[in-house]
């Protein structure tokens, strides 16, 4: 049995670095999605000033995750062709990347035209914290922490 503190088998898996990293993403968004809310509410502007930063982190973070999640692919399943829960998840993935960018623009261009945010971005924020946890869902079959495995 591999001890689970051997960093060499950590650190070289064929997938644990996806694994590892979309958890950044994920985390930075939904609390930025709270940040923006609760700023919203109260009028505080250190809480908006965290709901951007959170948002520039998850924003940037995305790539390596997709990456990882593109060399997992190619790396346990040869470039197979992708299909049910796997192209699904994959589909998912992609579209929460553009709801995470297209908010963090929505914020980053009322910042810089030093405007108010616009409402729909509230909308969005909600939308992109479905389809995250829809992703995050199917990715959890895929890794066999919801089953199948």
């Amino acid at each position: 049995m591999v001890s689970p503190f051997n960093l060499k088998t950590a650190l070289l898996a064929r997938h644990a670095q996806h694994v590892v990293l979309i958890h950044f993403p994920i985390a930075l968004f939904i609390m930025a999605v709270a940040f923006d809310l609760i700023s919203q509410w109260t009028k505080r502007r250190g809480l908006a000033d965290a709901a951007y930063y959170n948002l520039l982190g998850a924003t940037i973070s995305t790539i390596p995750v997709l990456a990882t999640g593109i060399l997992a692919w190619q790396l346990q399943l040869e470039g197979q062709r992708l299909k049910g829960i796997l192209l699904l998840h994959l589909v998912l993935a992609c579209v929460s990347r553009a709801l995470i960018w297209l908010v963090w623009w929505v914020h980053f261009r009322a910042r810089r035209r030093e405007e108010s945010l616009p409402n729909y971005r509230l909308a969005l924020e909600i939308l992109g914290v479905g389809i995250i946890a829809l992703t995050g869902h199917l990715g959890g079959f895929l890794s066999g922490v919801n089953g199948l495995g």
